[in-house]
């Protein structure tokens, strides 16, 4: 009898301190921050896209460029309008004219191209898109390079 109140008494005052602690909780440090969810991206793709081509929204043109040596090699990122004759879904079909100093240099049907052996020094780099028809769609990207000796 002695030892089953001893194990009582035990477990009692165990289970007290067990349910009295609990109010005391230690709180965080640092305060948490709630950061609201935003859309990482805009762009829907679906037929009403923006990135659909046959859009009636403007087209654009942004372009990347990288001198090395004597030659520059040009990326473009062009909405709206593409270069793939064979694709007749498409309304806009276009290619573009690199212009190099005033004076016509090439015309590429590729988003991404060299522009090779340029003479050493500064020279001013226009870009425009045209129809197959050779009629500007108005989109142009003039931009300088310096080409080391």
């Amino acid at each position: 009898m002695k030892r089953n109140f001893w194990m009582l008494t035990l477990s009692i005052f165990v289970l007290s301190i067990m349910t009295g602690c609990q109010n005391d909780l230690p709180k965080p440090e640092s305060k948490s921050k709630i950061i609201p969810f935003v859309q990482a991206s805009t762009y829907k793709f679906d037929s009403n896209s923006e990135l659909n081509q046959n859009s009636e929204e403007k087209p654009s043109l942004f372009v990347q460029y990288k001198t090395r040596g004597p030659n520059v090699m040009v990326e473009c990122i062009l909405s709206g309008i593409s270069f793939r004759e064979s694709d007749s879904s498409k309304e806009k079909l276009g290619k573009m004219v690199v212009w190099v100093d005033d004076r016509k240099f090439q015309e590429v049907s590729t988003a991404a191209f060299i522009v090779k052996g340029l003479t050493p020094g500064n020279h001013k780099v226009r870009l425009e898109v045209i129809d197959l028809n050779n009629r500007p769609y108005g989109l142009t990207k003039e931009f300088m390079v310096n080409i080391p000796k």
